[in-house]
């Protein structure tokens, strides 16, 4: 399913115009990316959690030399699925 598959799969499950189901799930991806990027966290109890995570430093190999390179720590986006999305998954 890709983002218009899930607007048009919204809209007709709310009854919704597509026009107000797109500004509405523009509106949460943009409100989630800014809650994660700023550190916090975005709760959706039974769906899951979105975070930001810590990636440590590490060594890695230059593939044309061999090279041992340094990788600084950085941040990442994640996301934890709650049980019931869990359970859902596993059926």
């Amino acid at each position: 399913m890709n983002r218009q598959d899930l607007i048009d799969a919204i809209a007709e499950d709310t009854e919704a115009s597509k026009a107000a189901t797109t500004r509405f799930l523009d509106s949460l991806i943009t409100i989630v990316q800014s809650e994660v990027a700023k550190g916090g966290a975005v709760k959706l109890t039974g769906f899951g959690t979105f975070e930001k995570a810590a990636v440590a430093a590490r060594t890695g190999r230059n593939p044309k030399t061999g090279e041992p390179i340094k990788i600084p720590s950085t941040h990442k986006p994640k996301f934890t699925p709650g049980a019931t999305f869990k359970d859902l998954v596993k059926d």
